[in-house]
């Protein structure tokens, strides 16, 4: 009885033993590629800061800006840059036909867990939209709109009101007036509106949400900017971190 009592808990032991092995490789791999993952990002997004060149002059709004020639030659999609100073965003933007695609790409169409900074479809960058909007992930590593958390703390959100933001055809100051988190029940992406009076209750709704009060004058008049990205503290699925600017035309 003792025997077969021991052995027993001999092939438990050795069971647990090589279950433990088993989540042990399985965790370290995974480790190890999400590691490489990161890098590769990085480094294929440090390719792409070295080919933008920012210029300030503003062109023939239906010709393409020569900042972004060498980019377009890589992919089309690239509709424009995002910078903000003493993070790491400072990044291509994409658009295409919906809001999924660059969702697990990057500007080369590589499968990537970081996907890519992009405008919503809906906008029209040869146009003054009155709302556009941007969308990314936020990634353990701090990289694409990670950092746009930095907007809930007030000593950042004060120092860091103005969001660099160039297109192919016009380049603009964004200046930061609301920041906060929400869910996807507030329709705050809404980029048609039926007249002015329906956009100025539209910017009235998403200054009382902001975190911190800002003196920034916004009216219909304005065309505003939306960075926007996950947030896992309110609903794993619908939480979002909303970032809006007023833009300013260089």
């Amino acid at each position: 009885m003792a025997r077969k009592v021991k052995r027993r808990s001999n092939i438990f032991s050795q069971v647990f033993t090589l279950l433990c092995a088993v989540v042990f490789v399985y965790s370290s791999y995974s480790f190890v590629t999400i590691y490489f993952e990161y890098k590769h990002n990085r480094e294929v997004l440090a390719e792409a800061q070295e080919l933008y060149q920012p210029t300030n002059v503003q062109e023939n709004p239906v010709s393409l800006r020569e900042s972004f020639e060498d980019l377009q030659e890589i992919n089309e999609d690239i509709i424009g840059w995002i910078q903000i100073k003493d993070t790491m965003i400072n990044y291509p933007v994409l658009q295409t036909t919906d809001n999924v695609y660059y969702l697990d790409r990057n500007y080369k169409l590589e499968t990537s867990r970081a996907g890519s900074i992009f405008a919503d479809y809906r906008n029209d960058f040869s146009k003054k939209d009155r709302h556009i909007i941007l969308y990314g992930h936020r990634m353990k590593d701090q990289s694409m709109f990670q950092q746009l958390t930095n907007y809930l703390d007030e000593d950042f959100f004060n120092k860091h009101r103005i969001v660099y933001f160039d297109t192919l055809y016009r380049s603009y100051d964004a200046i930061v007036f609301s920041a906060y988190k929400t869910t996807t029940d507030f329709d705050y992406i809404k980029t048609e509106f039926e007249n002015d009076e329906s956009f100025a209750t539209f910017i009235q709704e998403i200054r009382e949400k902001s975190h911190i009060v800002s003196d920034e004058v916004v009216t219909e008049e304005d065309q505003i900017l939306t960075l926007s990205t996950c947030d896992y503290s309110l609903d794993r699925d619908k939480g979002r971190l909303v970032v809006h600017a007023k833009l300013i035309e260089r």
